[in-house]
């Protein structure tokens, strides 16, 4: 079945007559027709089975089914009591349906629902936190665990972050057709940060307060409200308008901030603005586009959405007078041209485009973005796979009598805009005059080929405005669908759908090729690295072996000398030692047999009047110097070395012989 007879036969069943909400409520169950009408009957009621189909479409053949019927048929076959003061009847729908009316003779089949489960996040300052609850569930229960979660009262807690704008703590949460993940905030105004004593303590806390920017882009009409931690600086916060409304930071005028704020590397929390909530406006210098500076007082804090990019706002329908239809509106929308032509700068005349759209048709439009054809291409195409987008081009044309329908009722309707916003980075251009034209087809001709450019040209402007749905590939780009000014809100949905369709198809291989070529590069990486590293441990290892051996080639020469010195002195010693007498000289002669620590005798002759020092001298000349070894006599032991070396042997009691032995001192 095709996705136009299933919204028809989802609409018949649950009497929704706003298409775009329908939509949504299919998205969300990926087109099951079943699940999404279980979605939407209430759960007492029980759940609609598909085999109705057989039934309604005998029902079919007798006419179109009443009003009560088909009520009846919503509700899931069984109709509320009459006390009931919930509404029992939907309006009847003009389109039949294989699911509704059913034949109240017919059998139904009736099973308990079960309740779908909701995922929120909540932010509270500094603080998140994470809950999981039925759909049954009621706002006020919310608040009740998050005051256990957060310690703040509920009658001083606001819940805000909700698509439909404030709700009261009764309502079921059913009731708001929400996606399964949502993102909300409290606030708690009558609760203020806690004070500090001192000025120096005062600087951390107001380093962990979140200041809420309002922010007023003035060419493009648009107010920002932005949370920021105290801990951003002014550059930072520079940088983010920078990317949210292509002005460069070099060239944004500023307003607003207080004249303590002279550098912009301040943080939030000291450049003085006020606190929790500070205006701002901001345009770009010399800018063509004459826009008013908004007053509006600050409002909610909207930075978190409660949408995964799926949920759309209700399309609003229109009624369109003669005038708006043939393109001849009042007079003031059409004091100047949508874009000035032979613009030497096109983020210029983009902004120029961008201000005029918004005095003709409100502040609801998509966001056009301020720069080149080249710059969008490459801000969707060019990114990472997960954040590439579909590049959406308006081509406007005032000649075109469907231009003001156009724009009016699809590129201001709310779904239109918030999937446009979502999903794709839409750059406009206007071809009313012949040099802007001729200018975007120059630039289509370099960017997307001469087969793009032929098929604008083929288009006359009766057929104007286009919207171009083009999709970047790997080695070129690719349009998608060209759709064109006559067309409703539904078609336009359902044709940007079906091309998100293939993009997002074509996405999942891009960044499966993506993530397997980093997970190559990363191993690369990881190998290149212990290569250093393994490269590096043998640099440290040789330079460690080079050290040792250096270090050992020095011991061994510092050994060699000392060793070369104490042969030089034993040498010396030698030398001076006086001859060695005879034993038949006729003078007394003492006879001395000494024993070293490794067993071997030294004997020797010396004239009784000589020195100690001159035996001292003769053992240091065989290799016992005087200042590591002792002498010592057997019996009685005594240490010589502690006589007076100037003391003769005689008087050393040394005389006429005597076997000494010799010690290492210790």
């Amino acid at each position: 079945m095709d996705r136009e007879m299933i919204l028809a036969d989802f609409q018949a069943c649950t009497g929704i007559d706003n298409i775009a909400e329908a939509i949504t409520l299919l998205e969300l169950n990926n087109w099951d027709l079943v699940a999404a009408i279980n979605g939407v009957i209430p759960q007492e009621n029980g759940i609609l089975q598909s085999n109705f189909s057989s039934e309604a479409s005998q029902a079919n053949m007798y006419g179109p089914p009443s009003q009560s019927e088909a009520a009846d048929a919503a509700a899931g076959g069984t109709a509320p009591p009459p006390s009931s003061s919930s509404s029992s009847t939907s309006p009847p729908s003009s389109s039949t349906s294989a699911f509704c009316p059913v034949n109240s003779s017919s059998p139904r089949h009736i099973v308990e629902r079960q309740s779908r489960m909701l995922n929120f996040r909540v932010e509270y300052r500094q603080r998140s936190v994470e809950l999981v609850l039925e759909e049954g569930s009621t706002v006020g229960q919310i608040k009740q665990i998050l005051q256990t979660e957060l310690g703040v009262p509920v009658s001083k807690m606001q819940l805000k972050g909700w698509k439909s704008g404030d709700v009261s703590d009764s309502t079921v949460l059913r009731s708001l057709h929400l996606p399964k993940n949502i993102s909300l905030y409290v606030l708690t105004p009558d609760i203020a940060p806690a004070a500090s004593t001192s000025k120096n303590s005062a600087l951390p806390d107001s380093l962990n307060q979140n200041f809420l920017l309002v922010i007023s882009h003035r060419e493009a009409q648009r107010d920002y409200n932005l949370n920021f931690p105290g801990t951003k600086t002014i550059q930072e916060v520079k940088r983010n308008i920078s990317d949210l409304t292509n002005i460069p930071v070099r060239h944004q005028q500023w307003e607003g901030w207080p004249a303590s704020a002279s550098d912009d590397s301040m943080t939030l929390a000291v450049s003085g603005i006020s606190y929790p909530c500070h205006h701002l406006s901001v345009c770009r210098r010399s800018s063509p586009a004459n826009t008013q500076e908004p007053t509006e007082e600050c409002g909610d804090v909207h930075m978190i959405s409660d949408s995964e990019g799926d949920d759309f706002e209700d399309a609003s329908e229109f009624g369109v007078d003669d005038s708006e239809m043939f393109g001849m509106g009042s007079s003031t929308c059409r004091k100047s041209p949508m874009m000035p032509e032979n613009s030497e700068n096109e983020a210029d005349a983009l902004l120029h485009f961008t201000a005029e759209f918004s005095s003709r048709y409100g502040e609801t439009h998509p966001m056009f973005f301020i720069g080149s054809l080249e710059a969008a291409s490459q801000e969707a195409f060019y990114g990472k796979a997960r954040d590439r987008k579909l590049l959406a081009i308006y081509l406007h044309n005032d000649d075109s009598v469907l231009s003001n329908v156009f724009c009016s009722q699809m590129m201001c309707a709310d779904s239109i805009v918030s999937y446009l916003s979502q999903n794709f980075i839409t750059w406009a251009w206007d071809v009313t005059k012949e040099a802007n034209k001729a200018r975007l087809l120059t630039m289509c001709t370099r960017h997307f080929g001469s087969v793009v450019t032929q098929t604008i040209r083929t288009y006359k402007t009766d057929q104007f405005p286009l919207l171009l749905i083009v999709m970047g590939k790997r080695t070129s780009n690719e349009v998608l669908n060209v759709i064109q000014g006559n067309t409703t809100v539904d078609e336009l949905m359902m044709r940007l759908m079906g091309a998100m369709e293939i993009f997002t198809a074509q996405q999942q291989e891009d960044i499966k090729d993506e993530d397997e070529r980093e997970a190559r590069e990363t191993v690369k990486r990881e190998q290149d690295e212990a290569y250093r590293l393994s490269l590096e441990a043998d640099r440290k290892k040789r330079e460690a072996q080079e050290r040792e051996e250096a270090e050992q080639v020095r011991l061994e020469r510092m050994r060699k000398e000392q060793e070369e010195e104490k042969e030089a002195i034993r040498l010396s010693l030698e030398q001076a030692l006086p001859p060695e007498p005879e034993e038949e000289s006729g003078e007394q002669i003492s006879k001395l047999r000494i024993r070293t620590p490794s067993g071997e005798f030294l004997e020797r002759r010396f004239l009784g009047i000589c020195k100690l020092h001159v035996l001292f001298d003769f053992v240091a000349s065989k290799g016992y110097p005087f200042d590591e070894f002792k002498l010592l006599t057997t019996f009685p032991r005594r240490n010589i070395t502690q006589l007076d070396p100037g003391s003769t042997l005689l008087e050393a009691k040394l005389f006429p012989q005597e076997t000494l032995f010799l010690e290492a001192k210790e």
